[in-house]
Formats: structure tokens, C-alpha cells, sequence
């Protein structure tokens, strides 16, 4: 389980990685490509409801009953999520917008991207360091399994399906550095 999680977190960094890229075309003024930026918002979206959500309720439910100290952890865990939802759903509008061709500040654009760039790899952040080795300490192979059995399907059908649906997006997706890598 934890090693699906720290998977999970590789491949969502590495499409922050693509994002981070299309951010310095923007910041270099030139026009990214705007198109495989909204198949990487709409992919992150659709991941944080099928996947995101599920995670952090299961394991709020789980480690409220086992260590006590973890409701402030996962307020500030909801709020974060709710924040990054927001920054993504305002992302998602722009694009919109951009692909309508209305009229949209780029350096707003560029600002709004950046932002949300450096929230979600700060969410990824805190799970690692806050809520991972929570996991660790509370949850024995048993209790892994069972909360595996209760995640939603593994991230590997995502990819396949990322693979299928956005194929330019997979490729940048598979050249993008691994943060298991470095």
C-alpha cells in the first residue's frame, strides 16, 4: 500500500513536472500548448475525486481510532485539498476560456499556474512527510491490506487509460524526470 502511495505520488509530481514546463513556454513567452494542459488539469481533477478523496477518508477514519492527534492533520489536510480544488477549477475555467480564445491575461494565467503549481507539490509534501509515516507507525500488513482492498482501482488503470485518452500527454508524462529517480 505504501509503496502504491509513494507511486501514486511520483506519477502526480511527474505531471506536475509537465505543467512546470509548459509554465516556463508561458514565462518565456511563447504559447504552450494549451490543449495538453487542459487533458493534464482534467486528468489531475478527475484523479483527486476518484483517488485523493477516497485516500485521505479512509485513512482519517482509520487513524482517528488508533492515534489521537491526527484530527488537526487532517483539517489542515481537507482545507489544502479544498484550496488546491479551487486553484484547479479556476486553472480549468481559464483554459477554458483561452480555448474559446476570450480574453485572458497571460501573466495572470502564468501567476494563477505557478501558484497552484507550488500548493499541490506542498500537499504532496505534507502527505509524505505527515501522513505517510502515520501510516507507518499505526498500520501493521494486515491493516495495509485492508485498506487497500477499500482504495479505489490502482493508479496503474489510470495510466493506461492516460495512455489511451491523451497520448501526447502520456508521452511528455513518461519523459518527465521521477522524483524516485534523482
Amino acid at each position: 500500500m505504501l509503496t502504491q502511495l509513494r507511486q501514486d505520488h511520483a506519477n502526480m509530481a511527474r505531471l506536475l513536472h509537465v505543467l512546470q514546463l509548459k509554465h516556463k513556454t508561458l514565462a518565456d513567452g511563447e504559447r504552450p500548448n494549451f490543449r495538453l494542459i487542459r487533458e493534464v488539469v482534467d486528468y489531475i481533477l478527475d484523479y483527486m475525486s476518484g483517488f485523493t478523496i477516497p485516500l485521505e477518508r479512509i485513512c482519517r477514519e482509520q487513524l482517528s481510532a488508533r492515534a489521537s492527534d491526527t484530527d488537526a492533520l487532517f483539517a489542515r489536510l481537507a482545507e489544502d485539498y479544498q484550496h488546491l480544488h479551487e486553484q484547479l477549477m479556476r486553472l480549468s475555467n481559464d483554459i477554458d476560456m483561452i480555448l474559446m480564445d476570450g480574453v485572458m491575461p497571460m501573466d495572470k494565467f502564468a501567476e494563477d499556474l505557478r501558484a497552484y503549481l507550488d500548493a499541490h507539490r506542498g500537499y504532496l509534501r505534507a502527505e509524505r512527510e505527515e501522513l505517510f509515516p502515520l501510516i507507518r507507525e499505526h498500520f501493521d500488513d494486515d491493516d495495509l491490506a485492508r485498506l487497500a482492498a477499500e482504495m479505489p482501482p490502482q493508479a496503474e488503470s489510470e495510466l493506461s487509460r492516460l495512455q489511451e485518452a491523451y497520448p501526447e500527454l502520456y508521452s511528455e508524462f513518461r519523459d518527465a524526470p521521477s522524483p524516485l529517480e534523482s
